[in-house]
């Protein structure tokens, strides 16, 4: 659900694009962004950071693309994105204890710690690759090209990926011993009493 959420604005950009123009439906993906975030500050009393640096990319990239009449400015926006959390994610690496993955993650779900990195460099790979993706889209097809691929391709890529993610951490998930249960020793304890 969060997903269809997430890509609601890339959804009405589509259907405006395929209505009318590259212009219009940049002047309503930056609308739906900004209605997206305002809804979320309402519901919630605060916005997520990726919510937040879309809106400024959007509003940014979305405005140079409006008042210079340049689609190339909002061609760039999922590279941008993609390579920031490239840099987020590498950046946790060395700033903190643990990689942002993990942080995320680790109250769901116990893998150790070599797992972890190895997500958090397979999420750095992914997100470099969707930037570059997106580049060689957009600069080598025509737009008809590069909207159905910000739409149905990036999301097709971010699907295989999380599900492939999926698989690799349930590989693993029995790495990690469960912790003792307190109930299970005293039981253990009191059965030894009784045979003594």
């Amino acid at each position: 659900m969060k997903l269809l959420f997430d890509m609601f604005p890339v959804v009405l950009f589509f259907i405006a694009y395929k209505m009318y123009d590259i212009y219009t439906a940049t002047a309503v993906i930056i609308a739906a962004t900004i209605v997206q975030v305002l809804y979320v500050y309402i519901k919630h009393k605060r916005v997520e950071k990726i919510h937040v640096i879309t809106l400024v990319l959007v509003v940014l990239l979305g405005g140079l693309t409006l008042i210079l009449q340049d689609e190339n400015f909002i061609k760039w926006k999922p590279t941008i994105v993609n390579w920031g959390f490239a840099v987020v994610f590498l950046g946790s690496h060395y700033i903190g204890q643990k990689p942002i993955i993990q942080r995320m993650m680790d109250g769901m779900i116990g893998l150790p710690e070599l797992v972890w990195n190895r997500l958090s460099w397979l999420w750095i790979g992914f997100f470099i690759l969707s930037g570059v993706a997106n580049i060689y889209v957009a600069f080598n097809y025509d737009t008809d090209t590069w909207v159905n691929f910000k739409l149905f391709g990036l999301m097709a890529m971010t699907i295989v990926f999380i599900i492939l993610q999926g698989v690799y951490i349930n590989r693993h998930m029995q790495d990690v011993e469960p912790a003792p249960n307190t109930n299970d020793t005293e039981h253990s304890t009191d059965k030894n009493d009784t045979t003594k």
